[in-house]
């Protein structure tokens, strides 16, 4: 044979070797059925840092993290039933934003469909975005821009007010993710970078410390059943409005947690930020993703930190500076049934340590309905363990089904009926919700998304209105005539329009 002929076969050799290769990894990038986060990451080759002979370089370089993350990370952007405010949100509260805008939305009583502005982390090649669930509530329309400048819109698969996240998707395949990493892991001093679109900058990056974990800052509030669940990371990277649903990653470049609040009296980063940790993020995608619904498993007990300030109220003296005390234990509930008691201090869960209600609640919810948990406590000096089978809020281990509201249509409109939530927080027997309009005439009557009609006028007279099929049947039998709707936004703000029936 000759070098020319040996050097052409290895040539030839090489390029054949080049195409499988790639074909291999054209196939092993596409989940194959995937119901969950773990499948549809495990065949990703985008994370190039999870190599374990990866290391920091000396000094510290966020480069490597940085490229990696900032393609994933998406602007978020919903136009939102116009709801004008009586009252401050408590997340608005929180960030001290007096006029709604940056996450909570722009707009107001000049008629336009108001904005909310946020970001989004993918987190699957197909197109699963996270988001805090306070950047799309409301929304009737979510659109998606990439860091790329592709433009997608998106549909809602899923929320959890009680997390306040959100799982969107939109189609497209092969993009670009940011892998879960293990919340767990993370060390108090650790580095971590903060991705996302403050104030409209698309693609922002910043970087800070894990301040402390397992925070509690009280502002997810009006959570239907309060089961909210308040367990953030407390970084000092800066986080500003805009960056609410934006990833945390660690120099590994793996998702840490959801960029969720800052700390502030002006509305602007004041030194701490919180972010909702992973591991509790990815229980709550899968679960929306599997489920529709997010299924929380709960031990059914009225629980307080151990504190001094506990100790000097009930007057008694606690055997450890940390725990759980137990004020109070349901009938039928996971909690009974184990044996816990009144006066318990929950000292750790599955052979982790919790220190406080915070970290026992994100155990908790980690879990589902059926699911085992190994309890260990104190009673009377004495240490001792049990196993608790987590129960839903009905008493019950079943799966908890997505309940899809009926809808009502008539010439362009949606209605649906009023929440019970909605109902007590109101104070009202019932109503019709207008779901969607795409009825010129009542749009600009100044019918909007979101709004609840409670009460019709009509040539017949005034009529009270309870449900979304007595609304309909008002329709239908006041075709031709002028009518005056009467109701209130979510917030409970009165207000009326006319309309003229066609």
């Amino acid at each position: 044979m000759s070098k020319r002929q040996f050097f052409l076969g290895i040539l030839l050799a090489a390029l054949i070797g080049g195409v499988v290769a790639l074909a291999g990894v054209s196939f092993l990038i596409q989940p194959q059925n995937a119901s969950t986060f773990d499948e549809k990451q495990q065949a990703s080759f985008v994370n190039m840092l999870s190599d374990e002979n990866f290391t920091i370089p000396d000094g510290i370089n966020f480069v490597a993290s940085a490229q990696l993350v900032t393609p994933a990370v998406v602007h978020v952007k919903s136009q939102v039933a116009y709801t004008p405010r009586s009252q401050r949100d408590p997340i608005q509260e929180f960030f001290g934003i007096p006029d709604p805008r940056g996450d909570r939305g722009q707009g107001g009583g000049n008629g336009a469909m108001p904005m909310s502005s946020g970001s989004g982390v993918i987190i699957s090649p197909d197109g699963y975005i996270v988001t805090n669930n306070h950047v799309i509530e409301g929304a009737t329309k979510v659109d998606i821009s990439l860091d790329n400048n592709k433009r997608y819109e998106a549909t809602i698969i899923g929320t959890d007010p009680t997390t306040d996240l959100a799982l969107l998707k939109i189609e497209a395949d092969n993009l670009p993710f940011v892998k879960f990493g293990d919340s767990d892991q993370t060390k108090i001093g650790e580095w971590v970078l903060a991705v996302g679109n403050p104030f409209d900058l698309n693609s922002t990056v910043t970087a800070g410390i894990i301040s402390a974990k397992a925070r509690n800052i009280n502002i997810l509030r009006n959570v239907e059943n309060g089961l909210q669940i308040e367990s953030f990371l407390q970084t000092d990277a800066v986080v500003n409005p805009g960056n609410s649903g934006g990833a945390l990653v660690n120099l590994a470049g793996e998702l840490i947690g959801i960029n969720t609040a800052i700390a502030s009296n002006t509305g602007t980063f004041a030194g701490y930020s919180f972010a909702v940790p992973s591991t509790l993020v990815k229980k709550v995608m899968d679960d929306l993703i599997k489920y529709g619904a997010v299924q929380r498993g709960l031990l059914g007990v009225s629980i307080q930190s151990v504190s001094p300030e506990l100790a000097d109220y009930l007057n008694k003296k606690f055997p450890v500076d940390q725990g759980v005390y137990v004020g109070g234990v349901n009938e039928n509930s996971a909690g009974k049934a184990a044996g816990l008691k009144e006066g318990d201090i929950i000292i750790s869960i599955d052979g982790k340590a919790v220190n406080n209600v915070s970290m026992l609640q994100e155990m908790v919810a980690r879990k589902r309905p059926g699911d085992k948990v190994e309890v260990e406590y104190i009673r009377d000096g004495k240490t001792s363990k049990t196993s608790a089978t987590l129960k839903n809020f009905s008493g019950d281990t079943n799966i908890v089904k997505k309940e899809v509201p009926k809808t009502f249509t008539f010439e362009g409109l949606q209605f649906e009926d009023v929440k019970q939530q909605t109902k007590d927080q109101l104070k009202i027997a019932g109503g019709a919700v207008i779901k969607s309009n795409a009825n010129e005439a009542w749009r600009n009557a100044g019918a909007r998304n979101g709004f609840i009609i409670t009460s019709v006028i009509s040539d017949s007279g005034r009529k009270k209105v309870t449900n979304a099929q007595e609304m309909i049947d008002f329709l239908e039998d006041s075709k031709g005539q002028e009518i005056v709707v009467l109701g209130m936004f979510p917030d409970g703000t009165d207000y009326y329009f006319e309309v003229e029936l066609n």
